[in-house]
């Protein structure tokens, strides 16, 4: 279980009646959801299961809610519960916890992590032209795989040898200051 101090924060701020509704329903998503993580997103408290969502928490001027992520929404209020405004609104904590697990269920296995993509060779023009520049080399060097395969890929994909001279050159520059291949998009 994992607890973030956000979510403490946040149930604090809230109205004085939504504060037991919040707290009642966060107890048990842990208890219904011993693996879970709290973070705050889009402005409430959430609990998730292997980085995706199952319960969101939210307090309004007038009314609380818990969201269970893989439920519709009922016709009144945010989440499948309603508007909640008393811990009476709640359904029984038996039924609360099977409907977090069942949440928690329908978001099926994670995916497995895809095995990174190979390096790929520096063409030898390219390599001939980053060891006669070293503070192009290193920049290189120093770059994540993602970011050295953009440049690699570049100038490989060059048709005729004026155009990879051509790219070759301005890769050693903007290596040289230590820029990314697409760095003129960055920031925007």
């Amino acid at each position: 279980m994992t607890r973030d101090p956000r979510v403490d924060d946040y149930i604090a701020r809230a109205a004085p009646f939504a504060r037991p509704i919040l707290e009642h329903a966060r107890a048990l998503a842990h208890r219904a959801l011993p693996g879970a993580e709290e973070t705050i997103k889009w402005g409430m408290p959430h609990l998730m299961v292997g980085g995706k969502n199952v319960v969101g928490l939210a307090a309004f001027k007038g009314h609380a809610a818990v969201v269970i992520h893989h439920e519709e929404r009922s016709g009144e209020g945010m989440g499948a519960l309603g508007r909640l405004t008393t811990l009476a609104d709640l359904p029984p904590d038996a039924e609360l916890i099977a409907r977090f697990q069942a949440g928690a269920a329908a978001l099926g296995t994670p995916r497995p992590k895809r095995a990174p993509k190979p390096e790929l060779p520096v063409p030898s023009a390219f390599a001939a032209a980053l060891d006669a520049a070293p503070a192009a080399r290193a920049a290189f060097d120093a770059f994540a795989p993602s970011h050295r395969r953009e440049y690699v890929e570049w100038i490989a994909e060059a048709k005729r040898d004026e155009t990879r001279d051509k790219r070759i050159a301005q890769a050693v520059e903007w290596l040289s200051e230590g820029r990314k291949r697409n760095w003129k998009y960055e920031n925007c």
